[in-house]
């Protein structure tokens, strides 16, 4: 194959669209599963712990990776500046639409730099690995997903930081998916889609495409992820909303077994009924329950909640 052309020009290759149609519909899962929890219908805190955090982590690492093995089939021969720059200006529009409207829908916790804000980053950061070794790319990487672990420091910490990876206290937000150590799934896929041309991989994959062929739909879609990123959540989001004025949730049944729950994990069963007792009464008395049960409560009002748990827990153990 000649130098000058680009891997993209023999052909697609669905598999490749098939996995990111698969990666579509695993965050789709991951989303409705979030929106329940933001409307009361799962105990809180599901989707941010254990395995639905690893799911989402797992989730936002393939669809890197695939921006990287993108990345070096359209442009690892040489740079085709106008698709480049017009994907890359859908990405940044997409972006800063979901800045917006999470802005106003969540303004506490806004999505300030998530998967898109990344992935228009890495596109850009990835022009300067797609020429090189795939180990030289490879180790980048590796580094990359190491330095979090090494570096952090408060001065990250503020939004105007965070989103470079080496803070202490992660920030409120609904997506957040730092450079650090996130572009390192976009460098992996990189070198590992500079070691599969190097060693004719994506001319045996274009192979298995008769053999994919019923599986067209999911190509489409894989190819298309861009809308259906956009638009799959708000979808979700919106038939969640009105279920929820139909049978909305019992906010008090909520709080108590999420309260238990946690509680019984170092306590009893009988300071744990005083605790949750004492911890609603008083978020309710100053206004604060609804506010914690919407999803909702800004970083002044979150410091205030602790302050009445702490007090709680230190009034029932006398």
């Amino acid at each position: 194959m000649s130098q000058s052309v680009n891997p993209t020009n023999r052909g697609r290759i669905e598999f490749i669209d098939i996995a990111r149609a698969v990666a579509l519909f695993a965050m789709a899962i991951y989303h409705f599963a979030w929106d329940l929890e933001f409307f009361n219908y799962v105990e809180r805190g599901l989707t941010g712990s254990g395995g639905w955090k690893i799911f989402a982590r797992a989730i936002a690492s393939s669809f890197l990776f695939l921006v990287g093995v993108s990345l070096v089939l359209a442009h690892g021969r040489t740079i085709r500046w106008r698709p480049f720059l017009i994907r890359l200006a859908q990405v940044v529009a997409g972006a800063v639409a979901i800045t917006v409207v999470t802005f106003f829908a969540t303004p506490n916790s806004f999505v300030f730099f998530g998967i898109l804000q990344l992935i228009a980053v890495a596109s850009l950061l990835g022009l300067l690995f797609i020429r090189l070794p795939w180990l030289v790319t490879a180790f980048a990487a590796i580094v990359t997903v190491a330095l979090p672990f090494v570096i952090s420091h408060p001065v990250f910490d503020p939004k105007w930081f965070a989103w470079i990876g080496f803070y202490q206290i992660p920030p409120f937000s609904n997506d957040f998916i730092p450079i650090f150590p996130f572009f390192g799934a976009v460098l992996a896929g990189i070198a590992a889609a500079r070691f599969a041309l190097a060693h004719s991989v994506f001319d045996r994959m274009r192979g298995w495409n008769p053999a994919l062929r019923p599986m067209w739909r999911l190509g489409v879609l894989g190819r298309h992820a861009l809308l259906f990123y956009l638009l799959h959540q708000p979808i979700l989001f919106g038939m969640v909303f009105v279920f929820s004025l139909a049978a909305p949730a019992d906010t008090q049944v909520v709080f108590r077994a999420d309260c238990q729950r946690a509680c019984l994990a170092e306590r009893d069963g009988e300071f744990c009924e005083r605790y949750c007792g004492c911890a609603e009464r008083e978020l309710r008395a100053q206004g604060l329950f609804d506010a914690l049960m919407g999803g909702g409560p800004d970083e002044t009002q979150m410091t205030r909640i602790r302050e009445i748990t702490n007090q709680c827990s230190f009034e029932q153990t006398k």
